[in-house]
C-alpha cells in the first residue's frame, strides 16, 4: 500500500535525508510552513510508515571494520519453510549488515562487515555457512564505497 504524499512532504523528506538532526524550525523554514504545521506532515509520515526511523551513518572503518563483503547465497530448495528457517537465523547474525530476497540464481544477497579476512573467516565459518539449508556461498569483496544512500533522489523529487 502506498501513501500518497505531495511536494512540502517530499520536500520535508529531503531535507530529511540530507540532515535528519535538522531543528524543526529550520526544516520548517525551509520548507515554507510552519513549525507546527511541519511537525503535524512529520507525524503523519511517521505514522503511515513513510519515515520508519532516524538514524546516525557510522563509518564502520573508523571502527576497525575494513572489509564490506557482499555474500550470494544459494539455499537447497526454495520452499517457503526453507526461506522462513533462512530469515529467521539470519536477522540473529550480528555481522550482517543487511540481506535481501533475490530473484535470479541466488536466493538471498547478503551484506557483512568483517574487520579483515580472518573476521570475515569466523563469520563465513561460523555463521553464514551454519544457517539453515545453504547449499553455496559465494562472496564478493567491496574495494571501496562509490554511493550509499537509504533512498535514491529520483523517489524523492517532484
Amino acid at each position: 500500500m502506498s501513501v500518497e504524499i505531495d511536494s512540502i512532504d517530499r520536500k520535508i523528506l529531503r531535507h530529511l535525508v540530507q540532515d535528519a538532526r535538522i531543528s524543526q524550525v529550520v526544516l520548517s523554514e525551509r520548507v515554507g510552513l510552519s513549525a507546527t504545521a511541519c511537525t503535524r506532515r512529520m507525524l503523519h509520515l511517521e505514522k503511515s510508515g513513510v519515515i520508519t526511523g532516524y538514524s546516525a551513518d557510522i563509518d564502520a572503518a573508523e571502527l576497525g571494520f575494513m572489509m564490506t563483503v557482499l555474500v550470494h547465497i544459494t539455499l537447497d530448495r526454495q520452499s517457503e519453510d526453507a526461506l522462513s528457517a533462512f530469515e529467521r537465523e539470519i536477522v540473529k547474525c550480528p555481522d550482517v549488515v543487511s540481506c535481501h530476497l533475490m530473484s535470479g540464481n541466488d536466493d538471498y544477497l547478503v551484506q557483512v562487515q568483517a574487520r579483515d579476512m580472518l573476521d570475515y573467516e569466523r563469520i563465513h565459518k561460523q555463521h553464514l555457512s551454519r544457517m539453515p539449508g545453504v547449499s553455496r556461498l559465494h562472496s564478493s569483496f567491496a574495494m571501496r564505497s562509490v554511493i550509499k544512500r537509504s533512498i535514491s533522489p529520483a523517489a524523492l523529487s517532484d
